[in-house]
């Protein structure tokens, strides 16, 4: 099949459309990933398809199973210690780098409050994990740097397939009110303040997590049956629960 796109375009949509995905958490953790039916979606070659989903690779969001194909990673429990680990040098240093807070990026911060109190009203998780996400990469969009936006999108991304499948409970206001005080912090101009806030809010996300659950290779299956979740089943090689000095829960 002839490729229609610039190859690099072709490469970028894919990578974004999967990531995306991930992001309003559409996509979940193990989903199968064919190369025939994206090369389908998307009007390209396999090839073109396989090269995108090797960047993936590389950025820890797929996977490849020989005969089997492309998967969406399912993250171990020391894959979640050490993304929340790497989140917390990244955003706490991304806070200290910052010195003031635009109006115009107040406002956009404040929209996005806004947006996350109204979808805790309406009960929308699915927009909600968004939103939660979300909340971190429009701060570091406001930094200006788009390389740590890119790092920031991964990460979160990740997260999210944490979430899918340690999260026991989700504790959405506990989530915003977080978020609320970290822009707070940054309206009063105290960015270091903001930064260990960001640090005790990822503390409180980790400590919600149950690290010693498995995934469920039926979950699709038994959600579409109307099943109850699950039991959960300690893992043969249950990581320790986080041990941090600031560690409060996210």
């Amino acid at each position: 099949m002839q490729d229609l796109s610039p190859p690099k375009n072709v490469q970028t949509s894919i990578d974004e459309a999967v990531v995306s995905g991930i992001l309003s958490a559409r996509i979940r953790p193990g989903t199968r990933l064919s190369e025939n039916e994206v090369a389908s979606l998307f009007n390209v070659s396999r090839t073109r398809v396989r090269e995108a989903m090797m960047r993936l690779e590389q950025r820890g969001i797929v996977k490849v199973s020989p005969r089997r194909g492309w998967f969406v990673v399912e993250p171990s429990a020391e894959e979640a210690i050490n993304v929340y680990a790497a989140r917390r040098v990244i955003e706490a240093g991304l806070m200290r780098s910052m010195s003031r807070l635009t109006e115009a990026g107040r406002d956009k911060l404040h929209a996005h409050l806004a947006e996350e109190k109204t979808a805790i009203a309406a009960g929308d998780r699915q927009r909600l994990t968004c939103l939660m996400g979300d909340f971190h990469i429009r701060i570091a969009e406001l930094s200006g740097n788009a390389i740590l936006v890119e790092i920031l999108r991964d990460l979160t991304a990740r997260t999210i397939l944490i979430s899918l499948i340690y999260q026991s409970e989700f504790h959405a206001m506990q989530s915003h009110l977080g978020h609320c005080r970290i822009v707070a912090a940054m309206e009063e101009g105290d960015f270091l303040k903001a930064a260990e806030l960001a640090i005790e809010h990822l503390d409180e996300v980790e400590t919600g997590l149950d690290l010693t659950r498995r995934p469920d290779p039926l979950a699709d299956l038994r959600h579409s049956l109307s099943l109850p979740p699950q039991t959960a089943v300690p893992s043969s090689n249950a990581s320790r629960k986080p041990n941090h000095e600031t560690n409060r829960g996210e």
